[in-house]
C-alpha cells in the first residue's frame, strides 16, 4: 500500500499528538524480533489522538491493528499493510478505591504486565502473582486473557474502556467480554485503552512470597530470558501442549534459527536471525508430529499477522 507520508502528516495536523513513523522494522517491536516492515508505526498519546487516526483510516479504508509489547503474535516476512497503532505511551497504574480487604486500580492497557504484577508485589495486592515471567502488555494479556498458576486476568477485571474502528469508546464489564481459556470476545479492530481491576489487600511479604516462588519456577521450566513469543499452541482439553511436543520427539527440533525450546517445547525461540517463514514451517512440522503420534490437532496460540 502506497502511503504518502506529507499527505498523511497535513492530514493529522492539530488533531494528532504522538509518533509517527513510516516503513518501520516490526522486528524491533516484537518480542521474538521477527518481522518485515509495516507502512505506517504511530504512537498516540491520548484517546482524542487515537480516535481521529481512526476516523482518518475509516476515510481512507485503510487497514490497521493494535498492538502492545508485541508478545504473542507473529509478523510475517513481508510486513505488515497499512497502520499499527501502538499503545505503548499508555502507560498509567492508579488506586481508584483502597479499602481493607480490596483495591481496585485503574490500569492503561500500554503498561506492561510485568510492571503491573511488581506494582501489586510492592503494595500487598494479591490476585495475578501467577501471571508473573508473561511478557507483553495489559491491553494484550486483556484481549487473550493471560493466564498461569491458576491466575487468569479475567478473574480480577471489573470493566474495560474499548474503542471500536468508528472511534466509539465504551466500558464494558468484565463478565460481559465472553473470557474463556486464552480468549475474549473483544474483536481484532477493537482497541483496548485501559482497565479497572479489582484485587484484594494482602500482606505484602505473602505476596512477594507467593510471585517470587512463580517467577522461580518459570525460570526452571521456562526460556523466559530468550526471545519468543510465548507459548505456541494452546493447550487441548485435558492435556499440556508441551507435554504432547515434547514426547512426539520434537524438542530442539529446529528450522533455521527458530528452535523448540530445550526447557519447554511449547515456546519456540529465535536463535539468531529467525524469520517467520522458518517460524510457520516449524509449527506445521510440530503439529504435525503431535498429530501423527498422538491423533492430536493442536491449535495455535500464537496469532500470525501481516502480509502473506
Amino acid at each position: 500500500m502506497q502511503i504518502d507520508e506529507q499527505e498523511w502528516k497535513e492530514m493529522l495536523k492539530n488533531r494528532y499528538q504522538g509518533y509517527i513513523g513510516f516503513g518501520i522494522s516490526m522486528k524491533e517491536h516484537t518480542s521474538l524480533g521477527i518481522g518485515g516492515r509495516t507502512d505506517v508505526f504511530i504512537t498516540p498519546e491520548d484517546p482524542l489522538s487515537v480516535r481521529n487516526v481512526l476516523s482518518l483510516l475509516q476515510k481512507k479504508n485503510i487497514p490497521f491493528m493494535a498492538l502492545g509489547r508485541g508478545s504473542n503474535i507473529l509478523v510475517r516476512d513481508n510486513g505488515i499493510d497499512g497502520v499499527v497503532i501502538s499503545l505503548s505511551t499508555f502507560n498509567r497504574i492508579e488506586v481508584l478505591k483502597e479499602g481493607n480487604s480490596a483495591v481496585e486500580l485503574f490500569v492503561e492497557a500500554g503498561v506492561p504486565l510485568q510492571k503491573l504484577v511488581n506494582f501489586c508485589k510492592e503494595q500487598g495486592y494479591s490476585g495475578i502473582e501467577g501471571l508473573t515471567g508473561i511478557p507483553g502488555s495489559v491491553g494484550g494479556a486483556i484481549c487473550g486473557n493471560a493466564g498461569s498458576f491458576g491466575c487468569e486476568m479475567k478473574d480480577v477485571i471489573v470493566s474495560v474502556a474499548i474503542m471500536d474502528r468508528d472511534g466509539r469508546l465504551d466500558r464494558y464489564k468484565g463478565e460481559g467480554l465472553g473470557f474463556s481459556y486464552r480468549y475474549s470476545d473483544i474483536l481484532k479492530t477493537d482497541i483496548v485503552l485501559s482497565a479497572n481491576l479489582k484485587l484484594k489487600r494482602d500482606e505484602k511479604e505473602q505476596v512477594t512470597g507467593r510471585t517470587d516462588q512463580f517467577f522461580i519456577e518459570k525460570k526452571m521450566t521456562q526460556p523466559i530470558s530468550n526471545r519468543s513469543a510465548g507459548c505456541v499452541f494452546k493447550n487441548p482439553d485435558g492435556n499440556s501442549a508441551g507435554r504432547l511436543i515434547e514426547e512426539a520427539g520434537c524438542k530442539g527440533m529446529r528450522m533455521g534459527d527458530i528452535e523448540v525450546s530445550t526447557v519447554h517445547a511449547n515456546y519456540f525461540v529465535n536463535k539468531g536471525e529467525g524469520t517467520a517463514t522458518d517460524y510457520r514451517a516449524l509449527m506445521e512440522q510440530v503439529a504435525s508430529a503431535v498429530q501423527t503420534r498422538f491423533n492430536v490437532m493442536l491449535e495455535p496460540e500464537i496469532q500470525l499477522v501481516g502480509r502473506s
